[in-house]
Order: structure tokens, then C-alpha cells, then sequence
């Protein structure tokens, strides 16, 4: 009887693990079409072409207009960042918007990299394509595709390109050289918007493996942060025979394994997986995690609802739409800095980086698009999707940076991508991971920590090739 039992009991546990193992499922890849009306008959035209930045005397005094015009409300007494965007410091930053920001001037820095657009889908993609000035002898480059998120832009990338295509130039060990590729998500920036509801990161996950593709490139390396980290994410769930390697400074990993141990970590934490700078992040949880994510993410909860009702007041008040970026480029990079009366900015950025990125959706009138895409992901609600429960079977590398909206320890990270090869703790830095201005004198920039030799992507990815 016993023995019986027991048999039982194996195959029991036998039949389960089978069904229950790991499957390196794939999504399908499909098609699309999202430019306005039907899809018309015929192959759509698979042509690049170049693309250059440009302004007008017409563009920038409209700007100044609205600028003029602003009305303004003063802040509560002692509130620094508290309540949003303090409007005290606000009045400096549309000072310096009006009277010495030099639009021109940054557009010839935007044009020093190639740009260029192609049409995917029905939709123009923009792109930059920034190969390396020179290489070892008998070397390739190796294809990287950045990608970037919310608020940000393809301008993110401006600083760490040179180290990545250019490394020996910048006293970094030329192992690994990258040709770089950083598209604009279609409705950020240069890249158009859809037409159509439904338009996800999938989709976006599609146009990009298309627009590699169409470059030449068969096989090629992803990074991404924010919506790139999705966008990246689903990539190597729809073509992992293609991503020789992914790398992530943000996951979105939540479930039911990850809720649990959180709630059991502080006490379990060691039984569960957790490091003791695991335990440092998160708790305690109810400040770390609960407090800071109902702080942070009011703006979700409309993005995700109704995001053309904000964004026809942001498309028509350049300032409005400044203060509404510019407060995730304060709290996303240090929460702390919240109680600064200057939220800390130029801290970390200059004012004609900040402004720059701001300039990207002022000039193309893309904050109500790039707001949709909340909509499109997250207004079905949670782990309603296919790729949500989806496992990443390529190899990952994660940077985990402290001051991030909120820290995933390498459990969670790996429960999702098991072929996690590298996970590193980031001694400082937050959201906008790529991205700090290089000559503030706060030494060094954060966003140079994942850099050659401190850039996990090569260090640990590409060991081998």
C-alpha cells in the first residue's frame, strides 16, 4: 500500500513538473497597419531616407508668445516639490526658456548624428543610426537598438553614444565597439502616430525588429529603460533567435511570486532570495513601495484612462507642458529631491538638456500620442496580456539603480528572465539612466556607472561572440 502511495506520489510530481516546466514560448509575430485609412494594395515602399532636424523664426516666436502669456500661481509656503512642479522655480526655468535658450543652437547638436526615416506599417519611423568613426583592424561593430520611454526621447542616448561607438577615444577598453540605432517611438517626437486604437508595445516590438531587418541586421543587441524596457522585452519574446543579448535598467515584473516575497522579505528576506542591499531598497516596504508608488503615479492613472484630456491642455501651454515633464525628471532621478525648492534638476541635467527634450514634443505636438501609449498597455488592466505572463529566454543583462521608481532584486528579474547572466547594483542614479549632463560639476554622472567598464551590456553580454 505504501509503495503504491509513493509511486503515485512520483508520478504525480513527475506529470506536474512536465506540464508545469518552463516552455520557451515565442509571440507570434503577425502584422499591422497603422497609418490612417485602409491598408493600401501593393508592397509598402521599404525605401530610408535621410531626415534632418529643422526650426523657423515662425516656430520659435509662437513659442515665445505662449511663453509671454504665462499665468502664473504662486506655490504654498515651505511646499518645494511636494505639490508638483514648484512654481517659484518654475518662473527661473521659463526665464531662461524665453530669454537664453537657444533653440538653433540645439538643433545643430540634435543634427550631429545621422537621422533618417522609413516607413513600417504605415507609419514614417525615425531613427538615428550612429556607426563607430573607426575600428580595430579585422573588427564589426556590434548592432545595439536603444530604445527609449516616457518622458524621455531618442535624445537620452546623445552622451553614452560616443562611449559605446567611440570607446578608446574616451579612455574605455575598445572590446567591444557598437554601431547604435535609437528609433523614436512611434507618436514620440519625429516618429508618426498611429491611427488606429490598439497600437502597444508589441506592435512597437514588431516595427523595431522590422526597421533592423531592413538595415541589415539579422542579429543584434536591445537595451531599454521605461517603455524601451517593454518595448525591448517583447522583442525577444517575438524574435529571441534574432537578440543575441538584452540588457534592462527597468523591469515589470510584478505577480504573484514577487507580491508574496515582498510581504515576507523584510523577515525572510535571505530565505527568499533577497540580499541585504535588496532589503536596503525596499523597506521599509510601506514607504519604499506602497507610499512612493501612490506618489508617483497619479499621472499613470490618466495616461491610462484618458490621456487626450490632459494632453490637449499640455499640447497648447508650452509651460504647462514643461512643468508636467520636467517634475518625473526631479522625483524619478531622487526622490529626496522633492524637498529641494528646485527639485534638484540641475543637479543632474542642465537646463538646454531639459529643455531639449521638452522642445521634442513642444515642436512636434506629440504629448497627446506618447501619453496613448499608456492607454494601449495598461488600460486593460494587469497581466491581461500574453507577453505579461511570458518568460524572456535570451540573455539578460539587468542594472539596478538605487533610486529607480522602485528596485526589482535579481529573484524577481530572473523568474522573468531566466537566462539573467548579469545583475548589478548601480552605486547611484535613477530613471533616466542614460542620461545626465556631463559637465555638471556633480561627479561622475550616474548614468556613466553603466558605461564600459561599468556598462553590464558588453561587460557581460558580449564575453563572448
Amino acid at each position: 500500500m505504501w509503495l503504491e502511495i509513493l509511486l503515485t506520489s512520483v508520478l504525480g510530481f513527475a506529470i506536474y513538473w512536465f506540464i508545469s516546466r518552463d516552455k520557451e514560448e515565442t509571440l507570434p509575430l503577425e502584422d499591422g497597419w497603422w497609418g490612417p485609412g485602409t491598408r493600401p494594395a501593393g508592397r509598402e515602399d521599404e525605401s530610408i531616407h535621410p531626415f534632418k532636424v529643422e526650426t523657423s523664426d515662425e516656430e520659435i516666436h509662437d513659442l515665445h508668445q505662449r511663453i509671454d502669456k504665462f499665468r502664473f500661481t504662486p506655490p504654498l509656503e515651505d511646499s518645494c516639490f511636494h505639490y508638483g512642479f514648484n512654481s517659484n522655480y518654475l518662473k527661473k526655468v521659463i526665464s531662461y526658456w524665453r530669454n537664453e535658450f537657444d533653440w538653433k543652437k540645439q538643433v545643430e547638436i540634435l543634427n550631429r548624428y545621422p537621422h533618417f526615416k522609413t516607413k513600417i506599417e504605415g507609419l514614417d519611423i525615425h531613427f538615428i543610426h550612429v556607426k563607430p568613426p573607426q575600428l580595430p583592424a579585422g573588427r564589426t561593430p556590434k548592432p545595439l537598438l536603444m530604445v527609449h520611454g516616457w518622458p524621455g526621447s531618442f535624445y537620452e542616448f546623445y552622451k553614452i553614444i560616443p562611449l559605446l561607438t567611440d570607446p578608446k577615444n574616451h579612455g574605455l577598453s575598445d572590446e567591444h565597439v557598437f554601431e547604435v540605432i535609437c528609433p523614436s517611438i512611434p507618436g514620440y517626437g519625429f516618429s508618426e502616430a498611429s491611427s488606429k486604437k490598439g497600437f502597444n508595445s508589441v506592435a512597437t516590438a514588431r516595427i523595431f525588429y522590422k526597421l533592423m531587418l531592413r538595415l541589415g541586421f539579422q542579429e543584434f543587441y536591445i537595451q531599454g529603460g521605461d517603455w524601451g524596457a517593454l518595448i525591448c522585452t517583447n522583442m525577444a519574446q517575438l524574435v529571441p533567435s534574432h537578440v543575441k543579448g538584452l540588457h534592462l535598467n527597468m523591469a515589470l515584473v510584478l505577480s504573484n511570486f514577487s507580491t508574496l516575497t515582498l510581504l515576507l522579505g523584510r523577515r525572510f528576506g535571505r530565505f527568499l532570495g533577497y540580499t541585504e542591499r535588496d532589503v536596503e531598497l525596499l523597506y521599509p516596504v510601506k514607504e519604499k513601495v506602497f507610499y512612493s508608488l501612490m506618489r508617483e503615479s497619479g499621472y499613470m492613472h490618466i495616461q491610462c484612462t484618458k490621456p487626450d484630456t490632459v494632453g490637449s491642455a499640455l499640447n497648447d501651454s508650452p509651460v504647462g507642458l514643461a512643468a508636467y515633464i520636467l517634475e518625473k525628471f526631479s522625483t524619478w532621478t531622487n526622490t529626496e529631491f522633492r524637498y529641494l525648492e528646485d527639485g534638484g534638476l540641475e543637479r543632474k541635467f542642465s537646463l538646454d538638456d531639459l529643455l531639449t527634450n521638452v522642445m521634442l514634443y513642444w515642436t512636434t505636438a506629440t504629448i497627446v500620442s506618447s501619453q496613448r501609449f499608456y492607454k494601449e498597455n495598461l488600460g486593460q488592466g494587469w497581466m491581461t496580456q500574453k507577453h505579461e505572463r511570458m518568460k524572456v529566454y535570451v540573455p539578460t543583462g539587468f542594472s539596478a539603480f538605487p533610486s529607480e521608481l522602485m528596485h526589482t532584486p535579481e529573484k524577481w528579474v530572473r523568474f522573468k528572465y531566466p537566462k539573467l547572466i548579469s545583475y548589478s547594483y548601480m552605486a547611484r542614479g535613477g530613471h533616466f539612466a542614460c542620461w545626465s549632463s556631463s559637465d555638471h560639476p556633480t561627479p561622475p554622472p550616474a548614468s556613466l556607472h553603466k558605461c564600459p567598464p561599468g556598462f553590464s551590456l558588453g561587460r557581460y553580454l558580449f564575453s563572448e561572440d
